[in-house]
C-alpha cells in the first residue's frame, strides 16, 4: 500500500477491509497528530520501538487520560472519545481500527408469537 506522509511522521496502510484496518505509523520524537475521535472506531496503539503517549479526553469527567506505552505495549481508545497521540522517542507503531456489533441493538414492535 502507498505510504503517506503526515506533519508528523509517516503512515502505510497495510490492511483495509470494512470493519477493520492495520496501519504502520512512524512518528519522530516530538511529533503529535491532531487531537480528534472516531465516531464509531475502535482505535489501538501497538509499540514495535520507542515510546508514544496516548491521551484521552474522557466523557465521564474533565481530565484527560495520558497512557505512556513502551515497546510490546497496547492501549484502546473507545469510539467517540477525543484523543491523540506524541512520540516522546523515535517510535514505529501498528495503529489498529475496527468497529463491534452491538448485539442487543434491536428495537422491537412487538413480541412476536404463533398464530
Amino acid at each position: 500500500m502507498q505510504l503517506q506522509g503526515k506533519v508528523w511522521g509517516t503512515t502505510r496502510s497495510i490492511l483495509q477491509k470494512p470493519n477493520f484496518e492495520v496501519h504502520r505509523i512512524e512518528v519522530k520524537k516530538g511529533g503529535f497528530c491532531s487531537t480528534h475521535s472516531h465516531k464509531y472506531k475502535f482505535n489501538a496503539f501497538f509499540i514495535e520501538q520507542g515510546v508514544l503517549r496516548v491521551s484521552v479526553y474522557q466523557k465521564d469527567y474533565d481530565l484527560r487520560d495520558d497512557t505512556i506505552l513502551l515497546e510490546g505495549d497496547l492501549t484502546i481508545v473507545k469510539p467517540d472519545l477525543n484523543h491523540f497521540f506524541e512520540a516522546l522517542e523515535d517510535t514505529i507503531c501498528y495503529e489498529m481500527y475496527w468497529t463491534e456489533l452491538n448485539h442487543s441493538d434491536i428495537q422491537r414492535k412487538n413480541i412476536g408469537g404463533v398464530k
